[in-house]
């Protein structure tokens, strides 16, 4: 039996999917219902992963987890963060060590190594930032920090981060993208010409299961971290654009600075708070910065330790993107 944490969400639902594929047995753990992990024949549990019993009792007679949920999101309180992906991850870790649980491959980010400035070709020894402008990233370096050290003889563990997840059933990059341009209010920060790197859905979850397969106490990749992604920079506005035609729309032309970006993100920050809106505002300044430097990894690492290829290229997984999207309206 493998434990998988948010297998009710975008990257934990193709995980569970495809280990289910091969037929292990599957026990997903999160907050929402998922009835079509049941159809599929995944066992479903809805605990929060803060309640250390609820996660103690659900990693009971597994031979493995991997631990995807977490509180994602660009705005909020820093305690919800923490509840979530700090004192969740103590929890599973605490799980692990108490029911003989071997291994552990866990989902962070990226964001964890972003110290401002533009990340070009950088690989798994940049360090983790000491300084983040939101909850996110500074509560998934923590976690990071966490299930790295607790490698060890009684368990082995691996981070994974993977970069921009996309692909059919995306509510967040592909959802945000196509709503702003039908709402006339998508813009290109910088004319989009940095480069990034981004990761399509089946390839992000494949990773997961290679990372399972090898690992274990003194295997290769036990203990480290590793950057998932296609192996494929471009401009951000070919990425975005190939969104939009895929789901039926023109190209994005209008663009803002990035000196503009950041000041409107600065800005929206101050009316949420004074407001005291919980809803993620259209432009943050940890978004802007995001959208105008450039974003993409050496995953020669991941090649090498995972034996990891991303099989769906960005060309193919845009188009199965827009056979997904007429499909569904």
């Amino acid at each position: 039996m493998i434990l998988v944490t948010g297998g009710g969400g975008f990257l934990g639902g193709a995980v569970v999917r495809q280990l289910l594929a091969r037929g292990e047995s599957v026990r997903s753990l999160q907050r929402s219902e998922a009835p079509a992990l049941r159809v599929l024949g995944a066992e479903v549990l809805r605990a929060d992963l803060a309640d250390g019993d609820a996660v103690r009792a659900a990693a009971k007679g597994c031979a493995a987890v991997i631990h995807i949920g977490a509180k994602a999101g660009v705005w909020g309180p820093y305690a919800e963060y923490h509840r979530a992906n700090i004192l969740g991850t103590r929890n599973i870790l605490e799980a692990c060590l108490n029911n003989g649980i071997q291994r552990l491959v866990y989902t962070s980010t990226p964001s964890v190594i972003h110290a401002g400035g533009d990340v070009e070709g950088v690989d798994e020894s940049a360090p983790l930032a000491t300084q983040f402008d939101t909850a996110y990233p500074a509560t998934k370096a923590e976690a990071e920090r966490l299930v790295l050290s607790a490698n060890g003889a009684e368990l082995a563990t691996v981070a994974l981060r993977p970069h921009l997840i996309w692909g059919p059933g995306d509510p967040q990059l592909v959802a945000r993208i196509l709503a702003r341009a039908k709402a006339g209010r998508l813009r290109l920060v910088g004319g989009g010409a940095k480069l990034i790197d981004s990761v399509y859905i089946d390839n992000a979850a494949q990773a997961h299961l290679l990372a399972l397969d090898r690992l274990a106490p003194g295997a290769a990749c036990a203990g480290k971290a590793y950057f998932i992604t296609q192996g494929e920079p471009m401009p951000q506005r070919d990425l975005i654009n190939g969104i939009l035609m895929a789901g039926g729309l023109p190209p994005c032309e209008q663009s803002i600075s990035p000196r503009a970006a950041y000041a409107v993100g600065a800005t929206l920050e101050i009316i949420w708070r004074i407001l005291r809106r919980t809803d993620e505002p259209m432009m943050t300044r940890f978004l802007a910065r995001q959208l105008a430097t450039a974003h993409w990894y050496d995953i020669s690492a991941a090649r090498r330790d995972l034996a990891y290829t991303p099989r769906i290229t960005v060309a193919e997984g845009l188009a199965r993107l827009e056979a997904h999207l007429r499909a569904v309206g």
